[in-house]
């Protein structure tokens, strides 16, 4: 296994190393001036970060709105940015690491809370999960609910495997806003759970939802709080804010208010069960990653010689116990933390009018 991963790093490497070669300012738009939520140009730095999961170059930067508390990257990531950056993330190189934690017991608690947050509400015949990944929670949720047939849908090749695994009955991959015009008021329920932080407008994607929903339809999203106190207390550390990936961090009002504006009413908010208790172990790894050796990866400038492999090998065996520490102090606080604004994330339930 790691002979045939070497191999595929080594393959990698050519056409990583020469898009390097041009520079990284393709990777970005231009700075805005104004918050592409409200427009008000009263602005201010929330912090400057790195890309700590996978160590790829440059420096991410999310500002917030004075006016309202929306906080996006800025500059944001280009169409060439986008490309760059997510590859190999959650496919390719990074695709057995995003398979595991999808099936990991913690993983599976969220997807089985998740699908039976509907319940109060509807008893679906058809449900989309856009960003969907692998279909995962779709698998789950076929537990909960038994007679739901699950289609998803998806940019990377990962919706495709899903179909192939039997986690979902029918995939989609592209964009959501460019083939909702396929979907009208084909689906009882569309969910998006940890998605729409990652688009490039998010009020697109609640109109794709209004367009692919039936009439009493409901639309559930997960997205992480950036008005959680966890973010402050560990600024560039806390592991949602996820750069470069994450492109909108969204405050719950704002989300309500456009739900209602798409036409769409909220039938239940929640900050407590949604919260993943991992932020002090995402932070400490965080940290890990910055400041251990690099592992061989292809887009760094260089093969890590033996040394530095046995001193990230070392470092890490050795701040193993450490880690599962910190898990074990995140699970014995979740209870706690979710009463609290130290949740890091929050769900909205809207049924379209």
């Amino acid at each position: 296994m790691r002979n045939k991963r070497s191999e595929q790093i080594a393959a990698h490497r050519p056409r990583y190393q020469d898009e390097l070669a041009h520079g990284l300012d393709r990777f970005f738009d231009p700075e805005r001036a104004t918050c592409p939520w409200c427009t008000s140009a009263r602005l201010r730095r929330r912090l400057c970060t790195t890309n700590h999961p996978q160590r790829k170059p440059g420096h991410f930067v999310l500002d917030q709105c004075r006016n309202c508390g929306h906080v996006f990257q800025n500059p944001r990531l280009s169409a060439d940015g986008l490309d760059f950056y997510y590859r190999d993330c959650y496919d390719g190189l990074g695709e057995a690491t995003m398979a595991r934690m999808a099936a990991s017991p913690l993983a599976v608690k969220l997807y089985r809370a998740r699908a039976r947050a509907l319940l109060p509400f509807s008893r679906p015949a058809r449900w989309l999960d856009v960003g969907t990944g692998h279909g995962h929670f779709c698998a789950e949720a076929r537990r909960i609910h038994p007679r739901t047939e699950f289609h998803g849908l998806d940019w990377g090749e990962g919706v495709e495997i899903g179909v192939r695994n039997g986690r979902i009955t029918r995939a989609y991959r592209g964009s959501f806003a460019g083939l909702a015009g396929q979907l009208t008021s084909q689906y009882d329920v569309v969910s998006m759970y940890h998605y729409l932080e990652h688009t490039l407008a998010p009020r697109q994607e609640l109109a794709a939802a209004h367009t692919a929903l039936r009439r009493g339809g409901h639309l559930l999203i997960e997205v992480p709080d950036p008005q959680s106190a966890a973010a402050r207390l560990l600024g560039r550390w806390w592991g949602p804010w996820l750069q470069p990936q994450h492109l909108h961090l969204i405050p719950l009002d704002n989300l309500c208010g456009a739900l209602t504006e798409q036409g769409f009413t909220v039938v239940a908010t929640n900050r407590r069960e949604p919260h993943i208790p991992t932020d002090l172990t995402s932070a400490a790894v965080n940290v890990l990653n910055c400041v251990l050796p690099g592992e061989d990866l292809p887009w760094l400038p260089r093969k890590p010689g033996p040394v530095s492999r046995w001193v990230r090998r070392l470092s890490l065996l050795a701040a193993a116990p450490a880690l599962l520490v910190l898990f074990g102090i995140d699970i014995l606080l979740a209870p706690l933390t979710r009463r609290t604004r130290l949740s890091n994330a929050y769900r909205v339930i809207a049924r379209r009018d």
